[in-house]
């Protein structure tokens, strides 16, 4: 049905008429959220039209209820560049939010009666929205705040003015022409004694990225239309089954080529994956290089299943089957071979090429040379050595490059095992560009299709391993530190794991990369002004994630669109890992089976805070006399709910 999938709930409506009275009008949006109030119920309508490389890219909408709920989903299918949506909005269900997913490659439109109030919720650092010359904007600050009205250039809108509407004080962002995506420019408003509201007037037109610290960062069309939005409580429905769904995928982390720079620091991530690179500029001069470094990583932490790219330093991807590629691969295949044969070793023989080589065939003659040369050296097999591909750019949808649709990682995938089927041993990707906390969920649909396109055995597992080599909010080092230096970053990986690992079909996992170097800002461990390491955020959380990783996957039924959740065992000791995506609390309920109540041992529940991971609280006996078991969890938390079974 043209890419349909609509959730129905509460009245809503589809294929109702704009009202006749006057509509307030979004247009332009690329990344952010509205938040709706319509007390009197309303109609919405959303348009889009392509704004680059549309007809590669798949897109969600998510329209949600006040209490969280999920009232309608539409999926917009690569081809459908241009289209539209209506919504009936009766009322009763609360402040509305739509979300619209970034990183988007389409342009909506955005349209509902003059009676609802309408609240706009820019992202931060990244642009937001293609705005026409001399939009206005209102926002408000409340008595005491210390807000900060910030902005970055992205080619499009170099400016910021507001005025407070109390006495017509008035204020100038200029937004400067800084290469460095991290950064951003500021100004800090006054301090007032009562709320006050304040109008904003964009300098030139195009990309715009506004937003505030410190404040609601929520701006209207019309300075009546400003309100708070009202987060009900939530509610989470949990029914847990005796099934085991596969195997839990190892969680790893993007390795440096070099020995560990925070060596304690990695230890406490525990990675049980990896994924290395292999420079055959280096190794074709010296061809021991890695030996420096690679069985370190193998011997002291332990990493026994990895993945590794070849390429040249540089960020130069662009490989032939050339005497210095091949003399690189074998000095790889030693490498590993002097590692005894013990683990499972991935090699991919370039990084993301469907973004970097001209074409598919260009890829694919190089590929069957280098193929053929690790089938035909002995002993690679039984040193555990395996072939996967394509280690593409995204894989569902296409990379962020021209002629994006004629590149997408499936499409390649395809093409390849269609001619190299008995010679590859996994299916490898790299995710990146889902920067929305509620579209995590497309990582789950990203493993399911790989998953159909290899295959599966008779026992129902994948005929070739599912590898998700790489994957990070954003790709290259167009990085926010709102995301990246936050509990942002924690929610968003705990989410991604969660949505990843849920039919138990995907083998590896890791985040990209361990540490921050120069080039990119993006690592689990970061450096603080002083040159010390510290683990961010995000690397709290994983440290979090692998004490209380499992082997296996249960089937769980979750009805709840804000908290994600993930059912895991090993023997007799069960886990419920989880994470609510969200500021608002939410209540949950767990039944099903196999639901153990000990007097001696009975289920406890951990919540975890990643950014202050030293107050995490300890782990609190459940009331599990009465089923459904019920708990509260707290905004923006991760959490593990522990017990044991039969």
């Amino acid at each position: 049905m043209n890419g349909w999938r609509i959730l129905l709930f509460g009245g809503l409506l589809l294929g109702a008429q704009l009202p006749p009275a006057p509509a307030q009008d979004w247009s332009g949006i690329r990344d952010g959220a509205l938040y709706l109030r319509a007390p009197q119920g309303d109609t919405l309508q959303v348009d889009w039209r392509p704004a680059w490389q549309a007809e590669a890219n798949a897109e969600h909408l998510y329209l949600q209820a006040g209490d969280g709920r999920l009232l309608a989903q539409r999926d917009i299918a690569a081809a459908e560049t241009r289209g539209s949506q209506r919504w009936t909005l009766p009322a009763g269900n609360g402040d509305l939010r739509l979300e619209i997913p970034g990183y988007s490659f389409r342009l909506y439109r955005v349209r509902h009666g003059d009676d609802t109030a309408a609240l706009f919720e820019p992202v931060k650092q990244h642009f937001c929205a293609e705005l026409p010359a001399g939009t206005q904007l209102y926002f408000r600050v409340r008595a005491g705040e210390r807000a900060v009205l910030a902005g970055k250039y992205h080619g499009g809108v170099d400016g910021l003015h507001v005025e407070r509407l109390s006495d017509g004080h008035q204020l100038d962002l200029p937004l400067s022409r800084d290469s460095h995506y991290s950064r951003s420019d500021r100004i800090e408003l006054p301090v007032a004694e009562r709320d006050q509201v304040w109008s904003l007037r964009l300098r030139g037109h195009g990309k715009a990225a506004f937003w505030l610290d410190g404040s609601a960062n929520l701006f209207a069309r019309r300075p009546e239309h400003l309100f708070s939005p009202e987060l009900e409580r939530g509610r989470v429905g949990l029914t847990l089954h005796d099934e085991v769904a596969g195997p839990t995928p190892r969680l790893g982390v993007g390795l440096p080529y070099t020995p560990p720079e925070a060596p304690e620091l990695l230890a406490r991530l525990a990675p049980r994956a990896a994924n290395h690179y292999s420079f055959v500029d280096v190794t074709v001069r010296r061809p021991h290089h890695e030996q420096a470094f690679r069985p370190l990583y193998f011997t002291r932490y332990g990493i026994d299943a990895d993945s590794t790219l070849l390429s040249q330093t540089g960020r130069r991807s662009v490989l032939e089957a050339d005497d210095a590629s091949h003399a690189g691969l074998a000095a790889w295949i030693d490498g590993i071979r002097a590692l005894g044969g013990a683990g499972r070793h991935y090699i991919s023989f370039a990084d993301e090429p469907n973004l970097s080589y001209p074409d598919y065939p260009s890829f694919a003659s190089y590929f069957a040379a280098m193929a053929r040369q690790v089938r035909a050296t002995a002993g690679a097999r039984e040193a555990g050595i395996r072939i996967a591909v394509p280690a593409s750019s995204r894989l569902v949808n296409g990379p962020t490059s021209a002629d994006a649709s004629a590149r997408r990682g499936l499409d390649w995938a395809r093409r390849l095992l269609a001619s190299h089927d008995e010679e590859i041993d996994a299916l490898a990707w790299h995710e990146w560009m889902v920067r929305d906390l509620r579209a995590t969920r497309v990582y789950r649909d990203s493993v399911r299709q790989a998953a159909q396109l290899v295959g599966l055995d008779e026992h129902g597992r994948p005929r070739k391993a599912l590898l998700l080599e790489q994957t990070n909010l954003s790709s290259g080092n167009d990085v926010s530190p709102y995301e990246q230096e936050t509990r942002f970053a924690a929610l968003w990986w705990a989410s991604v794991a969660i949505n990843a690992a849920q039919d138990g079909l995907l083998e590896q996992l890791n985040w990209f990369l361990a540490t921050d170097d120069e080039e990119h800002f993006k690592g689990m461990i970061g450096r603080t002004g002083d040159g010390r390491y510290v683990l961010k955020p995000v690397g709290e959380a994983m440290a979090f994630m692998q004490r209380h990783w499992q082997q296996e996957v249960l089937r769980l039924d979750n009805d709840a669109f804000e908290v994600d959740t993930l059912a895991m065992r090993t023997g007799s000791r069960l886990v419920l890992f989880g994470v609510n995506k969200t500021p608002r609390r939410q209540e949950v309920r767990l039944s099903g089976a196999p639901l153990a109540c000990h007097a001696q041992e009975p289920p406890r529940l951990r919540l975890f805070d990643a950014e202050a991971p030293d107050a995490t609280s300890d782990a609190a006996v459940l009331d599990c006399t009465q089923r459904p078991w019920r708990f509260g969890l707290p905004g923006e938390s991760l959490f593990v709910l522990e017990w044991t079974a039969p």
